[in-house]
């Protein structure tokens, strides 16, 4: 008789990655009513799994709004992020890719490097994180075009990320710019796919060639976008929480990362906001299974392809994928 171990256990055991997560959209919710409870109520609506937000300025006011009065300190992104991977170890998150805001360097002057060092700081042992900064389309129309020019040279920033609203055309300086950071060896992203369509992530593959497209979920209304994504090798690291949440997508049920898989994109999954979505690692997979029917061994295929894209030594990489192959085996015993 065949007999399967609780999802749970199976979920918490797969050493996991989480490859799309901002540092400010990660803020542990708790941290703000600790400081000040009577501005931060314990259980907000927006933090509830049935609410939707009406749009994306919608979204981006209330992370923001709950964000920048904690973040206004190196030591605050410490502070944040020292209880954030700690939380993310004890769910055997082993490997971790988050940005910070580039624009926080101006308007609340805190200088980049520094912030990279706080959170470098905070990494507990067990875990690798690799620290990123994003920026929106139109960054370098002021006070950031310095510090923008400069990043290349930033040793302990592993890459870059195009982000924001998707609505704003990519500007001229964005395409040579990514290419400059990529011939420096770092990684660069772009959220693409999201609220902008399939034609956002056919421009950042074409335009900007990245490999990593954070979303990436609407290029599946177009199939030429999607055969494009998997012969180009792209990985798309998918928040399918966020994607319901943001009403990107209907439901889980209707997700379209199944088909994505099918076709051939490699896709990771991660949980992009959890301080407006209250989301964890393991909600994203036990979301998966209970809501869109993917199986065991298609959830231990997504943790696979995390570590696949992981900026990590070979024998982790392969230690990491070895322990989830067998762990999938362990799954189903027979009595």
């Amino acid at each position: 008789m065949a007999h399967i171990l609780p999802l749970s256990s199976f979920i918490q055991e797969l050493p996991k990655t989480e490859t799309h997560l901002h540092v400010e959209g990660a803020l542990p919710y708790d941290l703000l009513v600790q400081w000040k409870p009577d501005t931060y109520v314990p259980n907000p609506l927006f933090r509830d799994k049935n609410y939707r937000y009406k749009d994306f300025p919608d979204f981006e006011k209330i992370l923001l709004d709950h964000a920048l009065p904690w973040f206004n300190s190196a030591e605050r992104y410490y502070e944040a992020a020292k209880v954030m991977f700690k939380r993310h170890l004890d769910l055997n998150i082993r490997y971790v890719e988050t940005s910070f805001h580039l624009p926080v360097v101006h308007f609340l002057g805190i200088p980049g490097k520094e912030i990279i060092a706080a959170l470098r700081a905070a990494v507990p042992q067990g875990m690798e994180v690799k620290v990123f900064t994003g920026m929106p389309r139109n960054a370098h129309n002021g006070p950031l075009a310095e510090v923008i020019a400069d990043l290349e040279n930033w040793d302990d920033l592993s890459g870059i990320d195009l982000h924001g609203y998707e609505g704003m055309p990519n500007e001229p300086w964005i395409a040579p710019f990514w290419k400059r950071i990529q011939d420096s060896g770092k990684t660069t992203k772009c959220h693409a796919g999201e609220f902008g369509g399939p034609e956002r992530v056919r421009e950042a593959i074409e335009q900007l060639g990245v490999k990593r497209i954070q979303h990436g979920v609407r290029s599946i209304e177009d199939l030429s976008v999607v055969k494009l994504a998997a012969q180009s090798g792209v990985t798309f690291d998918v928040c399918p929480i966020s994607n319901v949440r943001l009403n990107v997508v209907k439901s889980i049920a209707v997700h379209p990362l199944r088909s994505l898989l099918k076709a051939g994109v490699r896709c990771t999954i991660s949980t992009d906001d959890p301080l407006c979505f209250a989301n964890t690692l393991i909600d994203e997979y036990s979301a998966l299974y209970n809501e869109g029917g993917f199986s065991f061994e298609e959830l231990a295929s997504l943790a696979i392809a995390g570590w696949e894209v992981a900026d990590v030594s070979v024998s982790t990489r392969n230690s990491s994928i070895a322990t989830i192959r067998k762990l999938l085996e362990s799954q189903i015993k027979t009595h």
